[in-house]
């Protein structure tokens, strides 16, 4: 038997080293690596929660501050025709508090002298007190309001002023309440400045606001003045409120440090608790307008990053045992050749698990973002808004992701700033929705629960949503009560719709989808009432009749375009109504479906069975294609790893167990792109409508299409399912350079 020393020395042994020590290297730069991406991604979805958070809570409070700008405003009219009597000023106040429950007291605080006969201040004053209102006269030697903010900030100002939120201490009812006040100048009808007109509202709807609906479980918001005194901060059990002091003393510590968040949206400090020493991060930003109060949001490190940190320390436990186990593989290979055999078929079985473990890590990438959009030949848009006041409460938007066009128009009872309120958040619904979903009448569930929630104005919104596969051109659509969509192809049409009820009217009205099938040329013509509505000087509706014949003179005509159709309805509108003001909101959409057909310069076609042993002849295959378009090794890599992910979810998910069934595999390139088409015959299921994956769940709660298709997204340009002559047919498609 040969010395220790010479068996080191072997050349066998040697290289055997070499490749541990290489093996150690790569797979921690791999891991580092993986941290990273992962890292980022997650930092990515943090901002976009925390931003997504203080968007919608700015919008909530604004609604309820704008609600009561209006008030105001209506009631200052009012005042202004009374200015000449104060004992008429003082019973619009009496009626103004008696009639909204939410105003806590009215006053109005004349300039001195205004009335000699009420002396030199005068300053009526309505308040609820115990469910009563009560009048009387508060100004005198105690109270001179002239040098009170609200009065002299006004006057100064020129224009409406909110004063900072404050406690008042047992005034309403005899118990603490959070107050603001709003106050505006009025000036009577000779030009003169009479005084300032003001009103108190309860503020305590802003715990609930700021407790709904929160990035992460531990996450909690913070509303501060402009100035940084802290107004409200959530009252529910899982916060950490010995945090909130600390994070109050860091927004309005100038010394601190802190940086733009990615979009520039919000400022971000990043800190660690003094309590338990957790690491958080508060996002905060001024709201948008006056009053220009401050929002915040603090979330924990542990929550945003806890289990991507637990995946490393598992990693790496792993790595450190596969690494150990080779080390004694290559020490007892050193004593027999058939050892060193074995150790060398243990060494290919660990490494190919090691590469499974990292295509399950690959698999936990996020979703390919949203195509560039509309720089495509198969699809033609052209939208045109037009508000009949300053704002209005239409909506459309479109949008391409995974081969589909997302489209919606609607319209919100009413006009003005609160229609512009509720359809701007039903718009970030329907955005919301449509990430995890593909199915217009599941959105239009979602829209009309959340819509009918808190209704108190009882607004109801009409809504058509429409998803276009464009592959295929089947078009899937659900009408909340919106207007009938006019098809135009050969010949100009009606879509066929169920009308369904609007948005906003029963919690658990159930909606219904339906589905055609685009030709290609056809185009959909969608609008709000403002067309049919619209009204000339004698108050005469332009009806449907007139739009239909305009847009007839597009039938059959090759060079047609959206735009076209839509500038020539907005034309028939102009010359219908004349002269006379515009009497609602007018929006109109097109979108043209234009399939074109790419010369390939390369098909080919491969037949599986639903067996995971047939995996490496697909990867043969895969290999040959990208090798016959000389593409780069990695880009063929991510191919390779596309298709595979693809259709070993056939094989796991579309036939029953034991049941064998044909998988066909098409590949076909045009030298820009290549494109994979995966069809079978099993049962019907869409890999691609679970949405985003959720990487805080286990492997076992992990539902059909989750980590698989979650890799694919990342890798591919873009994915499309579709259900066709009882087959699942799933495409994935990249560009690439030879």
């Amino acid at each position: 038997m040969k010395p220790l020393s010479q068996i080191i020395r072997s050349s066998r042994v040697r290289n055997g080293l070499t490749l541990v020590v290489i093996a150690a290297l790569l797979l921690e730069l791999t891991t580092a690596v993986q941290y990273y991406y992962f890292h980022r991604v997650l930092e990515r979805e943090l901002e976009h929660r925390a931003e997504t958070e203080l968007r919608m809570k700015a919008i909530l409070i604004k609604g309820m501050l704008n609600k009561t700008e209006q008030l105001l405003r209506d009631y200052s009219y009012d005042i202004v025709d009374s200015i000449h009597n104060p004992d008429v000023v003082s019973d619009v106040l009496l009626f103004m508090v008696n009639a909204n429950p939410d105003v806590l007291s009215a006053g109005m605080a004349f300039t001195p002298g205004r009335y000699p006969g009420r002396g030199r201040l005068f300053e009526p004053f309505a308040k609820v007190e115990n469910g009563r209102s009560t009048l009387r006269q508060l100004a005198g030697p105690d109270h001179d309001y002239t040098k009170m903010p609200f009065y002299a900030k006004t006057l100064e100002n020129g224009y409406p002023t909110w004063a900072d939120p404050y406690l008042d201490v047992a005034s309403y009812n005899g118990k603490d309440t959070l107050i603001t006040t709003y106050s505006m100048p009025i000036v009577d009808h000779r030009g003169d400045t009479a005084g300032v007109f003001a009103i108190d509202i309860s503020l305590e709807w802003l715990s609930d606001t700021l407790n709904a609906r929160h990035a992460y479980p531990s996450s909690f918001d913070l509303l501060l003045t402009e100035g940084g005194e802290l107004v409200c901060y959530p009252n529910a059990l899982h916060i950490n409120a010995e945090d909130v002091p600390q994070v109050h003393r860091l927004i309005n510590d100038s010394t601190v440090e802190r940086h733009l968040s990615g979009s520039g949206r919000s400022k971000v400090i990043d800190f660690r608790s003094e309590n338990n020493g957790d690491k958080g991060y508060i996002y905060y930003a001024n709201m948008k307008g006056k009053p220009h109060w401050q929002l915040a949001v603090v979330c924990y490190d542990k929550e945003v990053y806890g289990t991507l940190a637990r995946m490393r320390h598992l990693l790496l436990l792993s790595m450190l045992t596969a690494l150990v186990l080779l080390g004694l593989i290559i020490y007892r290979s050193a004593r027999s050749e058939r050892r060193l055999h074995l150790a060398s078929l243990e060494q290919e079985r660990i490494g190919s698990e090691l590469r499974i473990a990292r295509e399950l890590q690959m698999t936990m990438l996020p979703p390919a973002e949203r195509p560039a959009f509309p720089s495509r030949t198969d699809i033609d848009t052209c939208a045109l808004l037009l508000p009949a006041r300053e704002v209005g409460g239409d909506l459309l938007d479109y949008f391409i992701r995974d081969e589909k066009l997302y489209f919606c128009i609607g319209d919100v009872s009413g006009k003005g700033v609160p229609s512009a309120l509720v359809m701007s958040v039903v718009h970030a619904l329907f955005c919301s929705s449509t990430s995890h979903d593909s199915n217009p009448a599941y959105i239009m569930q979602d829209l009309n629960v959340t819509s009918c929630r808190n209704n108190d104005s009882n607004m109801f919104v009409t809504f058509f949503i429409g998803v276009l596969d464009l592959p295929t051109g089947r078009l899937r659509y659900c009408n909340a009560g919106h207007e009938i969509p006019i098809l135009v192809g050969d010949e100009v049409s009606l879509l066929p719709v169920k009308a369904n009820l609007p948005l906003g009217v029963i919690e658990d009205f159930h909606y219904e989808m339906q589905e055609i099938e685009l030709k290609p040329g056809s185009t959909l013509f969608l609008y709000t009432d403002g067309l049919t509505e619209a009204m000339d000087k004698e108050h005469r509706q332009m009806g449907l009749e007139r739009p239909m014949a305009v847009l007839r003179a597009f039938c059959g005509m090759e060079q047609t375009t959206p735009g076209m159709m839509v500038d020539a309805v907005r034309d028939a509108v102009k010359s219908f109504v004349g002269g006379a003001e515009q009497s609602d909101d007018l929006t109109l959409m097109a979108v043209r479906y234009t399939p074109s057909d790419h010369q390939l310069t390369l098909a080919d076609t491969l037949m599986l069975t639903n067996e995971l042993s047939q995996v490496p002849v697909l990867n043969d295959f895969v290999a040959r294609i990208t090798s016959q378009l000389q593409m780069e090794p990695s880009l063929a890599h991510q191919f390779k790893l596309a298709v595979e992910e693809a259709v070993v979810n056939v094989i796991d998910y579309a036939y029953p167990v034991g049941t064998t069934g044909q998988i066909q595999v098409d590949a076909m390139s045009d030298g820009s792109a290549l494109k994979f088409v995966i069809s079978d015959s099993g049962k019907a299921f869409d890999p691609t409508e679970g949405g985003r994956v959720d990487t805080t769940l286990t492997a076992e709660e992990r539902p059909i299409g989750g980590l698989g298709i979650f890799l694919v997204r990342e890798l591919m340009d873009s994915i499309n399912y579709e259900r066709v002559d009882g087959k699942n047919i799933l495409t994935i498609k990249k560009k690439f350079k030879p």
